[in-house]
């Protein structure tokens, strides 16, 4: 199978299955790309998940995006990214249909109010992964633990859910880039 092909048929999976959203998607994308194409490492990954939640749009096509231009280039993207929007555009126009004409019954609420704690649970492990991946692996003990990284994970996590404090989320990624920069530079890490 060519790697378009391949591209292709992969984030369409990831798109027919990431029911929830950008976030849900996340385990998957990372399942096809770091777990079983071997396309990325679990550090580029990490970096997939930065960049894509830096740049503009739904975070499940630039993921696309970045791995097709690794992978293939441009065509890569195409591939990718086609495949990804996809099977929403076909899901959406059944869903829409369905609902318009089912949306009262019982049967369709109950689908839906437990459809969502399956949700959660996928935005979670893909949360551990990648806080693990952050801060050092805890089950390694102590010393693999990036206390640096800890102190800007518990800084952030207490600045995003304050009532007091607001600052946005694309505020607080740019002063986590630059809080970046300056620790790179002064522990001389560049």
């Amino acid at each position: 199978m060519s790697i378009l092909l391949q591209l292709f048929v992969s984030f369409f999976q990831v798109g027919l299955f990431s029911i929830g959203g950008g976030y849900a998607a996340m385990p998957l994308i990372q399942a096809q790309s770091v777990d079983i194409k071997g396309w990325l490492t679990l550090a580029e990954f990490a970096d997939l998940v930065t960049i894509a939640e830096m740049t503009p749009g739904p975070i499940a096509i630039n993921s696309a995006t970045f791995v097709g231009m690794k992978v293939a280039g441009l065509s890569g993207v195409l591939a990718a990214t086609l495949g990804n929007v996809l099977p929403s555009c076909i899901i959406m126009i059944i869903l829409a249909k369905l609902y318009e004409k089912y949306s009262k019954q019982t049967l369709m609420k109950s689908i839906l109010e437990n459809v969502r704690p399956v949700v959660v649970a996928a935005i979670f492990t893909a949360g551990l992964s990648l806080l693990q991946l952050a801060i050092g692996s805890i089950t390694m003990g102590l010393g693999s633990l990036d206390l640096f990284a800890i102190l800007i994970f518990v800084l952030a996590f207490i600045v995003l859910n304050s009532k007091r404090v607001q600052v946005g989320p694309i505020i607080l990624l740019v002063i986590g880039a630059l809080v970046g920069m300056g620790y790179a530079v002064a522990t001389g890490s560049l």
